[in-house]
This record gives structure tokens, sequence and C-alpha cells, in this order.
């Protein structure tokens, strides 16, 4: 089964406090759901494999590391893309894809209507990326996705989750680490995170 890490540093804390505050305005929002992207990708990078190479300081000649493998984020679109700046800030020689799915507001199931890879993703350490792990079902639907053009290093990163979703998940993709900054109480009856944070894509786009 799949590891679940959840980042308790204050900053991050902090910072999440400030986006599920309803009173937050959209610029705030985008700000802080940038900055909790770029904090997390820490965690999320720690165990990557590195490999030595030979370079030279302007001293002498010595030994260095390096990553092995590419990195590529995928967005879930819309919120996914909220995090995506803050992950490149730290890796910003990652290359970015994009799934497009939306939800059904009667089954909840998410529908594709867009997806596009760069060639890398078949060898690279895949991060998945949506701020909000609920039903989970856009999270196993973009895996799905990602695996069928060829992924096998994937892990899922986002800010909000709630047991129903990340159970959902690690039935789905046991393969898959999930790294969250929050697991919160349930969903509600239409599918909502409790307590979360609202509709993260409405409130980073200011569409409602």
């Amino acid at each position: 089964m799949s590891k679940v890490v959840v980042f308790d540093h204050p900053l991050i804390q902090h910072k999440l406090s400030i986006i599920r505050d309803k009173s937050t305005n959209t610029k705030t929002f985008r700000e802080n759901v940038n900055e909790i992207g770029s904090l997390v990708t820490y965690e999320v990078t720690r165990d990557f494999e590195v490999k030595e190479i030979d370079i030279e300081t302007p001293i002498t000649k010595t030994k260095a590391k390096v990553l092995v493998k590419d990195v590529v984020i995928i967005p879930i679109l819309r919120a996914g893309l909220g995090m995506v700046d803050g992950i490149q800030n730290v890796i910003p020689t990652a290359k970015v894809g994009h799934i497009g799915l939306y939800r059904d507001e009667e089954t909840l199931k998410p529908n594709k209507y867009y997806a596009k890879f760069p060639i890398e993703t078949k060898q690279a350490t895949v991060l998945i990326v949506d701020p909000m792990l609920a039903t989970g079902n856009s999270a196993i639907a973009a895996i799905d996705e990602v695996k069928a053009y060829g992924a096998k290093d994937i892990r899922f990163v986002g800010i909000v989750g709630c047991p129903e979703g990340i159970k959902a998940l690690q039935e789905a993709h046991p393969d898959v680490d999930i790294y969250i900054v929050s697991i919160d109480e349930k969903l509600n009856e239409v599918g909502y995170i409790v307590p979360g944070l609202g509709d993260c894509g409405d409130r980073l786009f200011g569409t409602k």
C-alpha cells in the first residue's frame, strides 16, 4: 500500500489557514496556493534518486550529485495549475503536462476533455498535482491516463484531502504515494471536503 505523507511544517500550516478563510481574496489565495506548492516540493523530492558526476569548481575537480530522472509535473485542470509555478520555482527544469477533467455534478465522476504529456513522462518521476483530494475520482482518472501513456514512477501532490479520497486512491493505485497538507474530516453530501476550503478552482481564478 502507498504511503501518505502529511506536511506539518508551521509555514505550510499558516498558509493553509489563509486559504481556508472565506474572506481571503483571489490574489492572496492564489499567492498562498503557489507558495504551498513550493514548500511541499522539498518533502516530495526528499528521496529522489541521485548519481555522482565529475565536475570542476573554480578551485579543483570534485564529485557532485545530480538527479537521475527527469521530473514532469501534471496538474489536473483547473485547480492544479495553482501549484505548478510554485513547484517549478524549486525544480525549474521540470516539464509540464496537462490533463483536463470535469466532474459530473450528479454522479461525481470525472470526464476527460484534454490530455497532453511531455515525451519524458514515460521515464520521469511524475507529480500529479491537484489541491483537492475529495472523492479521489479525478486523481484516479488522471493516474490511469498517465499510466496508460507509459509512466511508472508517479506521486500525487495535494493540499487538502479527506479519508474517503485517500482510501479510494490507495485502493485504485497502491503504488502511488500521496503527499498532502491536511486530512480533513469528511466529504459532504455533494462531494465537497469538510471543513475544506471551498471550490479551489473558483477561488484561484475568481470565477465565483
